[in-house]
């Protein structure tokens, strides 16, 4: 343990790039503050650049890293077991027999805390966005107000959104993971709109992108009223977009699934006013009797 310790003091001391690119995907969240605050280079303007060598601005507690990392350790464990068990921690013959899967329900703050909520306020709009559990706590309800006011900046032509993303799942030590959708062909929502338009977007990781603004996405017509309803959004009915156009896409959606990072809506209908979706659960489907592959022309391109 004495020779651990004194490894990771010395790798962290040694260089930036070491520090960066070695202990940064090892560590995670262990040095996550202490590398924010070496790497910040924003300096408001008319203020004095610091006079501290970045080592003397390192905030590092013993304690509070082997706690994170006691934390880390365990999940790394609980991860490992599963993977011996088989897909997701079970056996592999109940994992190809399933052909039906809850992703998110909604019944508790911390099902709510794994998504976070935005709008245009971020680029100097006037949208409002909020997020709580519905009626008897057995929804979430996501409503808010559009405004498509563009914000006066010069460089700004459009405005008006409002969305809510899921966060991306996250393993031990902070290391990306992605959905394992193959068993699937279809995303089964059960919701209840206002009769406005939503749009369902599946985020890709851009490592498997030609850009880094791809998105899947289907335009989901809520039907307004008392009443909720099943929404069946077959794979196939996701179109590949980026920065809001359409591209030619060669490859179904199934074929990209391992890159899937999470999922989110998004309204953007050019019509202020107020609106609000409930959502009970999002979940996926097997559904045998749909065979279609792409729903939309292939061109081949020159």
């Amino acid at each position: 343990m004495a020779q651990t310790i004194t490894l990771l003091k010395s790798t962290y001391l040694r260089g930036g790039c070491c520090r960066h690119k070695v202990l940064c995907p090892l560590l995670g969240r262990l040095l996550s503050d202490s590398m924010s605050k070496l790497y910040s280079s924003y300096r408001r303007p008319g203020s004095q650049p610091e006079k501290k060598t970045s080592w003397q601005n390192v905030d590092f507690s013993f304690k509070k890293g082997f706690d994170i990392l006691k934390t880390q350790l365990s999940m790394l464990k609980g991860e490992t077991e599963d993977y011996l068990k088989g897909p997701e921690g079970r056996p592999f013959s109940h994992y190809l027999l399933e052909q039906t899967k809850v992703l998110w329900e909604f019944r508790s703050q911390e099902d709510l805390n794994k998504w976070v909520i935005s709008s245009d306020v971020e680029i100097g709009g006037k949208s409002e966005v909020y997020l709580k559990l519905g009626r008897n706590n057995q929804a979430a309800l996501l409503y808010g107000t559009l405004n498509t006011e563009v914000p006066r900046d010069g460089e700004t032509k459009y405005s008006g959104y409002c969305s809510m993303r899921a966060k991306p799942p996250v393993g031990s030590f902070n290391r990306k993971k992605y959905y394992d959708w193959t068993n699937f062909n279809s995303l089964y929502l059960r919701v209840r709109g206002d009769g406005r338009p939503w749009m369902v977007n599946i985020y890709t990781d851009p490592y498997f992108s030609h850009h880094k603004d791809d998105l899947y996405n289907y335009f989901m017509f809520t039907r307004g009223g008392p009443y909720w309803e099943e929404i069946k959004i077959p794979f196939s009915k996701f179109f590949l977009s980026s920065r809001g156009r359409v591209q030619d896409s060669q490859h179904p959606i199934w074929l990209d699934k391992a890159s899937f990072l999470t999922l989110g809506f998004t309204i953007g209908d050019k019509v202020d006013g107020p609106f609000q979706l409930e959502i009970d659960f999002i979940g996926l489907l097997n559904d045998r009797a749909h065979t279609e592959e792409f729903a939309y022309e292939m061109y081949e391109k020159n």
